[in-house]
């Protein structure tokens, strides 16, 4: 499903001049493609000045030495040697493909064969020119807030980069669209991703970057072409470097590129992607529904007396997980919790009668796995464990113990700080019985820490956040059937890094039940379906149409239901139960499903919205339509089925009419009367 073909340019150096299906080849001139790998290094800086990761001079240094090919499993590798003999430095180029799909995924592995130490400032993942010019595609990012995840907007490259007429100037322009994270936090701002679109074609390369911490990349013009480039974290952006001595080793975060007809193809190619280079894990295809206690009601305030009556009236509805979310450890009488954290202690006077156990037991009895909130990386200023654990065991700067709102941060590459949290998941794992654990992360340390043997703070949030992921790839080594939820404030560390080793990810805090559509259409682009915790939050207050609205809109991912349920009427009851066995019914689809956009990517403002997942074979078709306004009726376009045999089936809510959703054999006729109002429509083609 790709192909990439390679060149020597003049300066002898190897590069990559076309990368496409089999044949949509469109081989670029060697001189305007880029070489392999682009770095800079204290010493060793670029060919010109400007912000655009290209013409470095170690990248026109290294030298083609040899390549070899294989494959594994069913993915597909080349390796290609690289070696620039004035510093010694060898750089290993680890292209992988997985079988089937337009898909490439870089890395590159640095190595100082050299006998002086070198210190890189920054290293590309992937490097990819000869995309067509400028004047021809338009560029798509992401804005990722808090409450408001997953904004996608497009623009002209154009818009940017501007035409400096090159032919006039003999010199390709200095300027380039750059967008980079932050921070511990890597999907604040913007998630790490982007596409480029061609006008009148359609072609799209989307890109990903897999780093826990900084990254960056930039789209710019080279020659008569658009070059793309990948990095992790840099000096210029995230204060990152390393110091390589002699014969020690560097290898970058992963970049990954999906090619497709249009964007909707590349990002079921990059769905297809996640889902093969994740950690495999039985949630992946089971899809339990979750009931979680926070949002909009009990709000990080639970006992026992509050709980015992969820648990009922969750379990009556049909939830499979109960997660008791944050404040089950605070014994203050003022709910002071914040910087008091790190114990991981149940709090007695919340649970009086039989403590925490009793609650996690009453789950149990229920038919029920009991879950909790944790967030493991911080330790409250008042805590006995900011005392109790070494200096080391703290990310610090200038010799001084950094504090973020109140709140400390371990650095998980200490062991004591790994201890620490070993010995309180295995208690709740282990003792309690605890088979899920939502794992929250409140505060951003920018840029990092200087551990000892750091050379840059930029380097040790990498190293933290890579100890980190080590650190769950071993809970789950140890407690397999456990099931974690990567959560940041919501989705403020939805990246690829991450969700390659967590089972869930929570895909927003937005409590409004009207501004939650336009994240829970878009979250497909970050996170597979089967991943992307929406929450459905239905109260007794709301009536019948606001309680399928809010419900509906998690239908097409994993629900995290909430609300005070133990409130609610028997007829209320039952809406919320007709609904989770509506998902029960689909959601083994759902953890094969391509998402698409019927209505494109949603804009946050916009009166209908519409999210689509199809089954690899196109005959089963899902699609949710949510209205806010606007006129009542819609004709919505389905490109897969126009001109077959389609039977329509409305799934939610049941009691919306047939005539709701007709399919009139290009298009879906949708009508929906009232605001708010939402569908989920099951469309099967005949023949």
């Amino acid at each position: 499903m790709l192909r990439a073909e390679f060149a020597f340019a003049p300066d002898d150096t190897l590069r990559l001049v076309g990368l496409d299906r089999p044949g949509a080849m469109r081989a670029a001139d060697p001189e305007s493609a880029l070489p392999l790998v682009e770095l800079t290094a204290l010493g060793h800086g670029s060919g010109w000045s400007g912000p655009r990761f290209t013409g470095t001079a170690l990248g026109s240094r290294l030298k083609y030495r040899r390549h070899r090919t294989g494959r594994r499993g069913d993915w597909r590798w080349l390796h290609v040697e690289l070696h620039d003999p004035a510093t010694g430095l060898t750089a290993f180029v680890e292209l992988t493909s997985p079988a089937g799909l337009p898909v490439l995924r870089s890395r590159v592995r640095l190595r100082n064969d050299g006998p002086e130490p070198l210190v890189v400032q920054s290293v590309s993942s992937l490097l990819v020119a000869g995309l067509p010019a400028p004047d021809a595609l338009d560029v798509r990012r992401a804005r990722n807030d808090w409450l408001a995840e997953c904004r996608w907007y497009t623009e002209p490259l154009r818009d940017t980069v501007a035409d400096i007429d090159v032919d006039a100037h003999q010199h390709d322009s200095r300027a380039a669209l750059v967008l980079a994270g932050r921070g511990s936090w890597p999907t604040d701002g913007h998630l790490p991703m982007g596409a480029l679109t061609e006008r009148g074609s359609g072609r799209t390369w989307l890109w990903q970057i897999e780093s826990p911490a900084g990254w960056r990349w930039d789209l710019g013009q080279s020659a008569r072409g658009t070059y793309l480039a990948l990095n992790g974290a840099t000096d210029a952006e995230h204060q990152w470097r390393i110091r390589l001595a002699a014969g020690e080793e560097f290898t970058t975060v992963p970049g990954t590129l999906a090619l497709g007809t249009g964007f909707d193809a590349a990002m079921g190619a990059l769905t297809s992607y996640r889902r093969a280079v994740r950690r495999p894990h039985a949630d992946h295809t089971a899809l339990p529904v979750v009931f979680n206690d926070y949002m909009n009601t009990l709000m990080g305030d639970p006992t026992t007396q509050k709980l015992l009556p969820l648990i009922d009236a969750a379990a009556e509805v049909g939830a499979e997980y109960f997660c008791i979310d944050a404040g089950w450890y605070d014994d203050s009488s003022d709910g002071g919790w914040w910087d008091g954290v790190g114990e991981w202690r149940p709090a007695a006077r919340r649970f009086p009668a039989g403590g925490l156990r009793a609650v996690l037991d009453r789950i149990r009895e229920r038919g029920m796995v009991p879950g909790l909130w944790l967030e493991p990386e911080v330790v409250g200023v008042r805590s006995p464990v900011a005392a109790a654990l070494p200096p080391d065991a703290f990310f610090q700067r200038d010799g001084i113990r950094l504090t973020e709102q109140g709140r400390h941060q371990l650095d998980l590459r200490h062991p004591a700080a790994r201890a620490h949290l070993d010995k309180t998941v295995d208690r709740i794992v282990g003792e309690w019985g605890v088979g899920y654990l939502k794992l929250d992360y409140n505060i951003v340390i920018d840029p990092g820490t200087v551990a000892p043997g750091d050379l840059a703070p930029g380097a040790g949030l990498l190293g933290h956040a890579q100890a980190y992921l080590d650190w769950l790839s071993e809970v789950l080594d140890r407690h397999p059937h456990l099931v974690i939820e990567n959560c940041a404030s919501g989705g403020m560390r939805m990246d690829g890094a991450t969700l390659s080793v967590a089972q869930l990810q929570s895909t927003s805090d937005q409590q409004a039940p009207l501004s939650y559509p336009p994240i829970a259409a878009a979250a497909p682009t970050a996170v597979p379906p089967e991943q992307g915790a929406v929450w459905a939050y239905p109260q007794p207050g709301h009536d019948d149409d606001l309680i399928a609205f809010t419900l509906g809109g998690a239908l097409l991912g994993r629900i995290h239901l909430s609300g005070h349920l133990d409130r609610m009427t028997r007829h209320q009851l039952a809406l919320v139960s007709d609904a989770l066995t509506t998902y029960k019914t689909i959601r083994r689809d759902l953890a094969r499903a391509l998402p698409f956009w019927p209505l494109d990517l949603p804009g946050w403002t916009d009166p209908w919205l519409a999210l689509g997942m199809r089954s690899p074979d196109e005959r089963t078709t899902y699609v949710s339509l949510w209205r806010r306004g606007g006129e009542p009726v819609l004709r919505l376009p389905v490109d897969h089925l126009t001109g077959r045999e389609v039977h329509t089936e409305i799934l939610h809510p049941c009691a919306a009419p047939a005539d709701a959703a007709v399919w009139d054999g290009d298009a879906l006729r949708v009508t929906l009367p009232h605001t708010p109002g939402v569908l989920l429509v099951r469309l099967t083609a005949g023949g």
